[in-house]
């Protein structure tokens, strides 16, 4: 949800001392959010296991009806479609965005971001005095309630709010949602990736500069992992499957070497120590990238392919299917161990 939860109990109308100290606080909030963002796009830019491709800063595999997987895991995407409600509330977001001039990247990223807060339902009510198509906080500075309401006008403030994000443009689209929304769960937005291109080109919004071009798939037994993995591009995520319709990360990362030839664990802390460890910066197409909350290879708890580039291929959790994405958001700053494993190079090991 946005707005700082500090700010919960501030009301509409106060006295003047207190609604200089709510607007301060406001006001010291999105400056500090602008600095994480900039903080964030410099630790991007000077790591090479965190650098885009293009510019483009993240992407989707296809769109969500590319492949029958794909719009079975994905709602609006043939398994699931949008009601004439949410549809209407759907083209309002984008014509707005249209009529200001906005790229379809950030149409893109205003859709999911509704998807996620609301379902594309204009909502009277959420957490707390969270409002709205996008749970817009009257006490976080987003407007009056019955400004809220107002799906044209609460599509505007998004967007004025996610002009204001330096870097924006090369953020995953998770981490620009974040950036505007500060939501308590900021890694909530990435499973509408595919949904939200899709209804966008349902209604005739140019989605070509999405779809991911993470770079060229080497040759060797990477290329093989890489190749076996984005076969699996859109099939959905399910804990403890090896495949051959759904995958957990460390079943799509056994399975893709597998089909190179290399044998390497099940469980991804087992992978974690099943070939050399090679610094992260090094780190070339095929190897394997893990996350672990506590900086150890003990609580490694995700892994995933690197494709080069800053890109990674991963089966990434419950609801969201495997999928390319870019590295740099909050989640990789803080997890992401500091070094990979080349499976390859451990079977031509002595």
């Amino acid at each position: 949800m946005p707005g700082p939860l500090l700010l919960a109990s501030a009301a509409v109308a106060r006295p003047r001392t207190t609604r200089r100290v709510v607007g301060g606080l406001i006001a010291l909030t999105v400056a500090s959010g602008l600095l994480l963002s900039a903080v964030l796009a410099a630790l991007v830019g000077t790591d090479p296991a965190f650098t885009g491709t293009g510019g483009n800063g993240a992407c989707i595999s296809g769109l969500a009806g590319a492949s029958p997987a794909v719009q079975r895991s994905t709602p609006g995407g043939g398994g699931q479609a949008w009601t004439a409600e949410q549809q209407a509330n759907a083209q309002v977001i984008v014509a707005v965005g249209r009529e200001q001039g906005t790229p379809p990247r950030a149409q893109w990223i205003a859709l999911a971001t509704a998807m996620q807060e609301s379902s594309l339902i204009n909502l009277d009510r959420g957490h707390l005095d969270s409002l709205g198509l996008f749970q817009q906080r009257p006490s976080a500075g987003w407007g009056t309630p019955q400004e809220i309401l107002d799906p044209r006008y609460a599509s505007t403030q998004f967007y004025a709010r996610l002009a204001g994000i330096p870097g924006w443009e090369q953020m995953p689209l998770t981490q620009a949602a974040q950036a505007v929304q500060r939501s308590a769960f900021p890694d909530a937005y990435a499973k509408w990736e595919g949904a939200a291109a899709a209804l966008l080109a349902q209604l005739g919004g140019a989605t070509d500069t999405l779809v991911c071009q993470p770079g060229q798939v080497p040759a060797g037994a990477a290329g093989a992992a890489l190749a076996f993995a984005g076969e699996q591009l859109g099939k959905p995520y399910q804990w403890g499957a090896t495949g051959p319709d759904t995958y957990d990360c460390s079943g799509l990362t056994q399975m893709a070497w597998l089909a190179a030839g290399v044998q390497i664990p099940r469980v991804s802390r087992d992978q974690a120590q099943a070939g050399t460890q090679i610094p992260r910066a090094q780190a070339q197409p095929g190897d394997l990238l893990f996350w672990s909350p506590t900086g150890t290879v003990d609580g490694v708890e995700h892994v995933a392919l690197y494709l080069g580039n800053g890109w990674i291929r991963e089966a990434p959790r419950t609801g969201t299917p495997v999928r390319d994405r870019a590295l740099g958001t909050e989640r990789d700053q803080r997890l992401l161990l500091p070094f990979v494993v080349r499976p390859g190079a451990a079977s031509a090991a002595p």
